[in-house]
């Protein structure tokens, strides 16, 4: 049994009052570690080490907080195999895809962000022969770092970098589902040398340390990520306290496919975009509407390619499709299966949880599941299922198409597949979301802006957005 401890002013410290949370590895049901229950108390005393660290921490140059930086990302590098196998045993998805995708970016992460305040120019506006205004771009101060369970240590740096690089410190919270690789970066931090108290990383639930660390009033800014539901209440919370809040929340996500698509290439990455991470990506296409002249051969393909994902025991490198984060996750994502089959919905695969044999014969597998024949207002294609389960459904033209994708609440990403340039740069223009892949999927270059519209968040990441959210804007106005 594995104990995950805090970390606090550069120490790995228990939980105050003792109280831990029992974490179990998707692909056995079995408990196999336990995170602490952190509390305000534990909240008080990250506080206070990040307050103390902060001033020296900003006060270093761009290039020796740079450097710090980098060896941390090198240091994630050389444990990339550890945390790749840690990765795939808390999660549950195949270790192949932790070790390419999750820790690869991880450390990638920490380098962009590393390099990129370097390189963080500020702005100047003469006024003719009057004055001069020029902007500097201060640190806010300690800031608070939420990430998800989905892509743990990848969302993760993808946070604390951009605001560690700004020079803030940062009091972190992983989640409470998939805790390990915060907890064994927390022993990079470390082993890299980070000064104590930059970086804190406290475990535990929303209720007990969560919503604690948004309501802080020390902590100036929140980066979240996470549920549409939990973004509002972080909105509603700290609406009178007038924080800075970036909010990437849920998506529900349109794939574009038109009859001049490269077929072959589309099917294969649709089925990508559909079941990587068992669907488990924000950014995932589970809404796939198709141009009626090739609906059924598409569909034939796109199914048959689909059966041929390898679902087995994470660990294994042969593993293309592993389990689901958790039981009540499970429940959830076979709950909506029933309903699209109650709306009306028909599977043309999948559709069941798996049972394998030995080491993973109780653990949370669900076949990756395609269902066609629904109705675009009804609840499987209106509400996030965040899982293994997409829809299909037939367009006529490039107006109904752009409707149909439009047709939810959510904004955050979107793939159109053709080979018409006009077509792309047309429908790109109207689609509401914050992301638009032409050709492509999750293909992703770091200095961009990411992030969605309407119920799918607020604000953005990347580049210099994150530097610009982390950072407080302030105008010197120099008469000649």
């Amino acid at each position: 049994m594995q104990i995950i401890r805090n970390y606090v002013g550069g120490e790995l410290v228990e939980p105050i009052q003792g109280k831990y949370i029992d974490n179990v590895e998707p692909a056995t049901g079995q408990v196999y570690s336990q995170l602490p229950e952190s509390t305000e108390e534990d909240l008080e005393r990250a506080v206070e080490a990040a307050e103390k660290a902060q001033p020296e921490w900003a006060a270093l140059s761009l290039e020796e907080r740079a450097a710090i930086l980098t060896k941390l990302a090198n240091t994630i590098d050389y444990h990339s195999n550890q945390l790749a196998k840690a990765e795939a045993v808390d999660n549950g998805k195949p270790f192949t895809l932790a070790k390419n995708v999750d820790i690869y970016r991880s450390a990638a992460n920490i380098r962009f962000f590393a390099q990129a305040i370097t390189q963080f120019s500020s702005e100047s506006h003469a006024m003719s022969n009057e004055a001069i205004n020029y902007t500097l771009r201060d640190p806010i101060g300690v800031v608070g770092c939420i990430s998800p369970w989905n892509l743990p240590l990848y969302l993760f740096t993808w946070k604390i970098a951009p605001a560690l690089a700004a020079g803030n410190t940062v009091i972190a919270k992983p989640s409470e589902i998939t805790p390990m690789t915060a907890y064994l970066f927390s022993k990079i931090c470390i082993e890299a040398g980070l000064p104590a108290g930059v970086l804190n990383i406290l475990h535990g639930t929303g209720p007990s340390i969560g919503n604690p660390l948004t309501t802080h009033p020390k902590i100036k800014a929140i980066s979240f990520t996470g549920g549409t539901a939990t973004g509002a209440h972080i909105s509603k919370v700290t609406a009178a306290m007038f924080k800075k809040l970036s909010l990437e929340l849920g998506g529900k996500n349109p794939t574009l496919v038109f009859a001049d698509c490269d077929f072959e290439d589309t099917v294969d990455n649709v089925v990508r975009s559909a079941f990587s991470n068992q669907g488990q990506i924000c950014l995932c296409g589970s809404r796939i509407y198709i141009e009626r002249p090739i609906y059924q051969k598409f569909k034939e393909a796109f199914v048959k390619r689909v059966k041929t994902l390898k679902l087995g025991d994470p660990l294994k490198d042969t593993t293309q499709f592993g389990a689901l984060v958790s039981k009540p996750h499970m429940d959830k994502v076979l709950s909506y299966i029933e309903l699209a089959q109650e709306e009306g919905g028909r599977i043309l695969t999948g559709g069941k949880q798996t049972k394998l044999q030995g080491r993973c014969q109780n653990g949370f597998f669900v076949e990756p599941t395609v269902i066609e024949g629904l109705d675009n207002n009804c609840r499987t294609n209106q509400e996030e299922i965040f899982g293994p389960v997409c829809t299909i459904m037939p367009f006529d033209n490039d107006q109904e198409a752009v409707s149909l994708a439009n047709g939810t609440q959510y904004g955050l990403a979107s793939s159109v597949w053709t080979s018409d340039l006009k077509r792309a740069h047309r429908v790109a223009k109207q689609i509401e979301a914050g992301i638009v892949w032409i050709n492509c999927w999750l293909l992703r270059d770091l200095r961009t802006p990411f992030g969605g519209v309407k119920s799918s968040g607020v604000g953005r990441e990347g580049g210099l957005e994150a530097l610009r959210f982390f950072t407080e804007p302030k105008n010197v106005c120099i008469k000649y």
